[in-house]
């Protein structure tokens, strides 16, 4: 099965609203706490190893980063939360960007959460999960690391999650290192991007 995000290259990373792309295309966001794997989730699904930078530091990431999967088609980054060692006033001012960010993005089509299967649903997975409800967006969830559990434990997460969330996002199990759950990933953005 050929894979329509392998040709996502970066393009931008985006400081302030202004920066944004046009606002008549599609686009799926990415979010997670600083440590969940998000670099490596993208990395893994555009089956390229440094589309997203994965850094030592959790945090690293501290703007909107843009990769076009096709013209007006993109994959966005968002500054990875609740772990940064960033200044109070920078973290609110990204809080400020994000939030008209997600009321206000008519391309936005759907978000992806990713969360550490050891550590799901924290706060801020919450918050970002309830940007999605106020806007009816569709959002999905990726378990990462699932490589780090049996796979009994993987499935009792999962079933505890998806109890949680009720019909507010899908969720599955993803490891990136064992490529775990990449063509349902794949199938859900892509569809999404309508690539």
């Amino acid at each position: 099965m050929s894979n329509a995000l392998a040709r996502a290259k970066y393009i931008n990373s985006v400081h302030s609203l202004r920066q944004l792309p046009p606002d008549d295309g599609r686009e799926v966001v990415f979010a997670g706490r600083s440590n969940a794997g998000k670099s490596s989730a993208l990395n893994a699904l555009t089956n390229q190893k440094g589309l997203a930078r994965v850094s030592k530091t959790p945090g690293r990431t501290q703007a909107l980063n843009y990769f076009e999967v096709d013209p007006g088609r993109y994959l966005v980054d968002l500054p990875g939360y609740g772990y940064a060692k960033v200044p109070e006033a920078m973290r609110e001012a990204w809080k400020g960007t994000i939030n008209r960010y997600f009321h206000e993005r008519a391309s936005l089509k759907g978000l992806v959460v990713v969360m550490d299967i050891r550590h799901p649903l924290r706060e801020y997975d919450l918050q970002m999960l309830d940007y999605a409800v106020e806007r009816e967006l569709p959002a999905h969830c990726l378990l990462t690391k699932a490589d780090k559990l049996g796979r009994g434990e993987q499935g009792n997460i999962l079933l505890k999650v998806r109890k949680e969330l009720g019909d507010r996002a899908s969720v599955q199990v993803f490891s990136a290192d064992a490529k775990l759950g990449l063509d349902e990933a794949r199938a859900v953005v892509t569809g999404w991007l309508e690539v």
